[in-house]
């Protein structure tokens, strides 16, 4: 039984509420890091994390939940 309750936080984790692109970046840039420093650490292109932070994409699984975590931990530090 628990793995259904597993598989439920694994769909609920796949649909992380996200801020918007714009305040996307606010945060990152608010903390000082560079697309470069959250890409290599969510192992994505630098790129895919201008794409997100553009609105051009989302972030999907695996990185959506950790960077849902990054901007949530940066989002308390800078509201």
């Amino acid at each position: 039984m628990s793995e259904l309750f597993d598989a439920v936080d694994a769909l609920v984790a796949s649909r992380s509420p996200l801020p918007p692109p714009a305040e996307r970046k606010r945060l990152r840039q608010a903390h000082g890091l560079t697309l470069e420093e959250v890409a290599t650490t969510l192992d994505v292109r630098r790129a895919t994390v201008g794409a997100w932070e553009s609105g051009k994409t989302e972030p999907r699984p695996p990185q959506r939940e950790p960077y849902a975590h990054l901007l949530k931990q940066l989002a308390r530090l800078y509201p």
